[in-house]
């Protein structure tokens, strides 16, 4: 439970604040505050004064920050940054991860080993399912009444972005009894990785697909289908290990997706090899075509934009 190494060496210092966004700089100081709440002698004691810039010098937050905004925006350098600059015990998980090691070990054992901690962090939380979302909350109301102080993130949809409300409405909703610990801080800006990446990147023939994977060191390359079996076959909590030793995934013949399971089993693939940085090329249907409209349309939308982002990173 610690950050991936993609953002292993994150850090406060390296966070670059856009001069065209004025929320990212005062996210970043907000959260290097928060940060210095979190040494093993302040867990019973901490509150902490905002940062000037805020105007707010008399709010003070309890146990919690929460930084919300779209897309490659920052939010999740942000959140290793606070774990990295915090000392004392911590921990760092994505949601989903969570709700694993929750299932695998039970609610009572995974409060007691997560109550020693100072500081949890938990990045992408989210909002499409229910059971879930109740699982996390029930959890972290727990771990706060013991002094647990906690970092999240979580994505808005593109198409939010412009009406002035993020996803915090829904998260502090969703939360329940821990609204009143949480700080929300709104991080605005468009999604940087479509500053340095092609979102309209070709599909490669098959014949190119396996050129570039013969290329490439320690490289895979699948069929579409076949991929989509092997990976009904584990628990997403083994696709890391599907992924150890690969330095590059090559997807022949991709499609677009029918079926929701399926769909949502890649994204926790794809999720594994972003934080891995393996490098991705394909043949077939272009990304733009991989997940149809009625599905960016549905419940589980923030999490087919999040992979589609993610894909035209890794295939830079």
């Amino acid at each position: 439970m610690v950050p991936p190494p993609r953002f292993s060496k994150a850090s406060f210092s390296s966070y670059a604040p856009s001069a065209d966004f004025p929320s990212q700089r005062v996210a970043k100081e907000t959260a290097q505050s928060f940060s210095h709440l979190n040494s093993a002698s302040e867990k019973e004691t901490g509150r902490f004064r905002l940062p000037r810039i805020r105007q707010v010098e008399s709010e003070q937050l309890p146990s919690g920050i929460y930084l919300d905004g779209g897309f490659g925006v920052g939010k999740t350098h942000l959140l290793v940054s606070i774990y990295a600059e915090s000392s004392g015990s911590k921990s760092y998980t994505s949601f989903s991860d969570l709700t694993y090691f929750v299932g695998a070990l039970g609610f009572d054992p995974s409060f007691k080993l997560l109550s020693k901690l100072n500081l949890l962090c938990i990045d992408e939380f989210e909002l499409d399912d229910p059971g879930d979302t109740v699982l996390v909350s029930n959890l972290c109301n727990k771990l706060v009444s013991e002094g647990v102080r906690l970092a999240a993130t979580s994505n808005t949809l593109p198409e939010k972005l412009g009406e002035g409300r993020f996803a915090a409405e829904d998260f502090l909703r969703e939360i329940q009894g821990l609204k009143d610990h949480f700080l929300t801080v709104r991080i605005d800006g468009p999604d940087y990785r479509k500053r340095t990446f092609d979102f309209t990147l070709p599909n490669r023939s098959d014949e190119e697909l396996a050129k570039w994977a013969d290329e490439k060191p320690n490289s895979s390359l699948d069929d579409f289908d076949q991929l989509l079996e092997l990976l009904l076959k584990y628990h997403p909590t083994r696709y890391r290990s599907l992924l150890s030793g690969i330095e590059a995934v090559g997807i022949r013949s991709m499609k677009p997706f029918r079926d929701q399971a399926a769909a949502l089993r890649f994204v926790a693939l794809v999720d594994r090899m972003y934080e891995l940085e393996i490098l991705f090329a394909y043949s077939g249907c272009s990304l733009e075509e991989l997940y149809p409209a009625s599905f960016m349309r549905g419940g589980f939308r923030k999490k087919y934009g999040r992979t589609l982002s993610r894909l035209a990173a890794l295939s830079s």
